[in-house]
């Protein structure tokens, strides 16, 4: 979870430093070597790798200079919008990319920037420790780094009875009124919610909807404006808010003054799941540098930190959770996804007619 941080687009020069060997002219693949943890250090000084991501990327300074230690050489963070306006900006400078590598496209738009040709194939040696469900580019031009599931939260002492089961629940008279999603043309989980519903319902998806609608559903630009406005959390009225499966765990950990419990919970048969993908940009400056850093995302140093900087999940099947997301998370046994080809194919339509239902 992003948490909600809708950053400013800020560029920031960062010392960095990968853990990983880096090896090569900056073609091929990479295979038979050790473990990200058990690279021999690499002499990277005088490099300068530049990671092309979204507004909501963060990293402990400890992990920073982690790679600092190793080996010296410099990366330069560019921080480019949302998602959407990250691949739109890789796209658009595919001929000549702003940087190495890519971290953040996830697998709603990774269509888009695959059928643009904006990475350069890479085999990570890491790839062992991610499980194979995470690999959804068999060319490997993408690595898995992490993932979420975007749920309807629910404050939990705000409806007067049960909460909804389904996500035919939810257009439930009995919840009227209680629901706020984000608009799916401006919001990353808006749009990973109606992914969601058209994967559950099929052709069937324009009907809930319109039942939704009828039922008083309230829609925000963004998570925040839903999050901290709308929905109970942040004085609002709203009973049920398009949020993550990682929500409970950081009401926990930001709670002021602290509390035993979250009060909140996820209603799971909502979920859709996001993965991340980060990328070796195709006519990178420094390929060398960019599979480095890549394969230092899948070191158990970066994946231990990503839950409590950027409030989602590692991949690699032998990462620490925090003790609140063991505890609270609320994942999905049986998420909702759709195949990143059919979304490409479909998603300006979709999001389209879901303004015409719900808007219009």
């Amino acid at each position: 979870m992003r948490c909600g941080s809708h950053r400013r687009v800020i560029a920031v020069l960062v010392t960095l430093v990968a853990l990983a060997a880096a090896c090569g002219d900056g073609t091929g693949d990479r295979a038979g070597t050790p473990g990200a943890d058990e690279h021999e250090p690499v002499d990277l000084t005088g490099h300068t790798v530049t990671l092309v991501t979204h507004d909501s990327f963060a990293i402990s300074d400890a992990t920073l200079a982690a790679f600092t230690e190793a080996t010296g050489a410099t990366v330069e963070i560019l921080q480019a919008g949302d998602a959407g306006q990250l691949v739109s900006q890789a796209v658009l400078t595919a001929d000549d990319p702003l940087g190495d590598v890519l971290f953040g496209i996830d697998n709603t738009f990774l269509q888009r920037g695959l059928d643009a040709g904006i990475f350069e194939p890479y085999t990570s040696p890491e790839l062992a420790r991610v499980p194979d469900a995470f690999e959804l580019d068999p060319e490997h031009r993408v690595t898995p780094v992490d993932f979420g599931d975007v749920c309807v939260n629910v404050w939990n002492d705000a409806l007067d009875g049960p909460p909804p089961a389904t996500l035919a629940d939810l257009t439930d008279p009995a919840y009227a009124g209680e629901l706020v999603v984000e608009n799916p043309e401006t919001s990353s989980p808006g749009l990973a919610f109606l992914l969601a519903t058209i994967d559950e319902f099929g052709d069937g998806w324009e009907d809930f909807w319109a039942a939704l609608r009828d039922n008083d559903v309230e829609v925000t630009a963004g998570w925040e404006d839903a999050y901290y406005g709308a929905f109970v959390a942040g004085g609002g009225d709203r009973a049920m808010v398009v949020s993550y499966a990682s929500s409970p765990p950081a009401e926990v950990i930001f709670a002021d003054p602290p509390v035993d419990e979250p009060p909140t919970s996820v209603l799971t048969d909502t979920c859709y799941r996001q993965i991340e993908f980060a990328g070796v940009l195709a006519g990178a400056d420094d390929p060398a540098g960019a599979r480095a850093l890549v394969d230092f995302m899948l070191s158990t140093t970066f994946q231990d930190d990503v839950p409590l900087n950027m409030f989602v999940f590692p991949v690699v099947e032998d990462a620490t959770l925090p003790p609140e997301f063991e505890k609270w998370a609320q994942l999905a046994d049986d998420p909702h996804q759709l195949d990143p080809a059919l979304v490409e194919a479909n998603r300006d339509a979709w999001t389209a007619r879901w303004t015409e239902i719900v808007l219009g």
